[in-house]
């Protein structure tokens, strides 16, 4: 096995925007022999600015100090929404997948725009502004996105806690940063299971004297405990909110989110990424390391608590016009070929999942797969951890009928985007 290597047939290469290791390592000789006029270009060609930056980047690595885009104006929301509105305004931007498959939901560029601009302005009516803090501790539902980017459209900081965390772990994010306003939903559905979520938070918030507001999002609809004063619902606010907020200038080094470690070494660590250089290099790699094509169905299966759910379900693909899948259930239920039941149903094209989702799903054998076409398919990818040689070959087989490239990518919270990987049409693959 170890001597296998597979090579794109010529229709992916030929489509791809590397078609051959010597293109690619003509880009690499160019963003290190002229640096910064290739991260120029590259800022300039991915995202809007309001103000043009007035230089590239400056740094002192002694130090850490790293900065990109130094006087540059702009606004992660504008770029995932707002410019897209005249040209694919009626384009799915959000293809959501409920925990059961009678449950799904489409959701255009325009209707984004609306529902981001109303959230926008009930933060602001329940007192957040530019630079405050806000924590969302919410299921794999829209009004994760929805509230993701009414943040970044005010200018205020998002800080995500993944939904399966405890009250304890819930806390001390919450403490350590310091955050006024809490959003997240009463509970969610994983599976077959029903789980608490406002409960948690008000756990998790018992001895805060940070947190002003908590908005919860009605999901599940079980009875929660109320403190009034504090506690509103989101439709409530909703409801009463303009769809009438325009988006806030950022420069360039502003905060824009702070995503924790998991905490498995020690004490969680707060990661902080800043607008532009991030906002440019998640698209950068999200066209590039995925193939992605105008029109093509991508979906990345993490959950957006994580730092791939982050780059790789919302900002990357979304600065880049696309369709995006974001799915609240779990790939065994109600069978092990849900993920591929999904992947017909939308005719998924770019397919980027985990390892530990793969051995799982191999395990339950092949009778979940063998119902599926899965003839969509154009791109497989991994991340999250190595893969063994064995999961590869199962994927690489069974998912992408020995045919479809596989980018096994590497990087972490703090680079925020893809470091290493192979490129579907340049780079041949191994297990």
């Amino acid at each position: 096995m170890s001597e296998f290597t597979y090579t794109a047939p010529d229709e992916i290469r030929n489509r791809a925007y590397f078609k051959s290791l010597d293109e690619y390592q003509a880009l690499y000789d160019e963003s290190y022999e002229n640096t910064d006029e290739f991260w120029a270009k590259i800022g300039n060609e991915y995202i809007d600015w309001f103000k043009p930056f007035d230089k590239v980047r400056e740094y002192n690595y002694h130090d850490a100090e790293i900065k990109f885009y130094l006087g540059g104006k702009t606004n992660i929301c504008h770029n995932c929404v707002d410019r897209h509105l005249d040209s694919r305004g009626d384009q799915t931007a959000i293809i959501w997948e409920g925990n059961t498959t009678d449950e799904d939901k489409k959701i255009t560029f325009r209707e984004l725009h609306e529902q981001v601009s109303k959230f926008g302005n009930v933060l602001k009516a329940n007192g957040v502004k530019k630079g405050d803090l806000v924590t969302l501790y919410m299921p794999m539902v829209p009004e994760l996105a929805v509230a993701m980017l009414a943040c970044t459209r005010i200018g205020a900081v998002h800080s995500i806690v993944f939904g399966g965390f405890s009250a304890e772990s819930l806390g001390g994010r919450i403490d350590d940063c310091q955050s006024p306003v809490i959003v997240c939903t009463d509970g969610l559905y994983r599976g077959a299971k029903q789980v608490p979520m406002k409960a948690t938070v008000d756990e998790a918030v018992k001895d805060l004297a940070c947190v002003e507001k908590v908005i919860c999002y009605k999901r599940t609809g079980e009875d929660v405990a109320w403190t009034e004063g504090r506690d509103v619902w989101w439709d409530d606010e909703m409801a009463k909110a303009s769809a009438d907020c325009p988006c806030e200038e950022m420069d360039a080094e502003d905060p824009l989110f702070i995503l924790y470690t998991s905490g498995s070494t020690g004490k969680p660590k707060g990661v902080l990424h800043t607008t532009a250089g991030y906002n440019v290099y998640t698209a950068f790699t999200h066209k590039n390391v995925f193939d992605y094509h105008d029109g093509d169905i991508y979906w990345c299966t993490a959950d957006i608590g994580w730092v791939t759910g982050h780059s790789y379900i919302i900002y990357g693909p979304l600065t880049n016009g696309a369709t995006t899948i974001m799915f609240e259930g779990v790939p065994t239920f109600p069978d092990a070929g849900r993920f591929w039941q999904i992947c017909d149903k939308w005719q998924v094209n770019i397919f980027y999942t985990a390892p530990t989702a793969i051995r799982a799903l191999a395990a339950a054998g092949l009778d979940f797969v063998e119902p599926y076409k899965l003839d969509s398919l154009r791109l497989l990818g991994t991340v999250g951890e190595p893969i063994n040689p064995e999961a590869w070959m199962w994927y690489w087989e069974n998912i992408g009928k020995k045919n479809v490239p596989i980018v096994d990518t590497w990087w972490q919270t703090e680079t925020g985007g893809i470091m290493i990987t192979p490129l579907p049409g340049a780079i041949p693959q191994k297990p």
